[in-house]
């Protein structure tokens, strides 16, 4: 018998992956999964980046200090998302 964990609380973004992820593994229909942890981080960071960029109303500068990075750090990632 498979004991559920769960391990976010009250966190609703941390839910949220995890109900995705159930569902992810669901489809796979007893096929191994790879590449999981670059999946999931590759698909919150874009995610994560254009929120902010919009709540920002794409002015980059604010995006950045509202992620607390770089603005050349916050525009590297937003070139690999072709967020820009």
């Amino acid at each position: 018998m498979k004991k559920a964990i769960k391990l976010n609380g009250s966190n609703e973004i941390g839910r949220s992956v995890e109900r995705s992820l159930d569902e992810y593994f669901r489809k796979l229909d007893g096929e191994s999964p790879t590449g999981v942890y670059d999946m999931v981080i590759g698909h919150v960071e874009r995610a994560l980046l254009a929120s902010v960029l919009e709540r920002a109303n794409g002015n980059q500068t604010q995006a950045a200090d509202m992620l607390g990075v770089n603005r050349n750090t916050l525009r590297s990632k937003l070139a690999k998302y072709h967020l820009i």
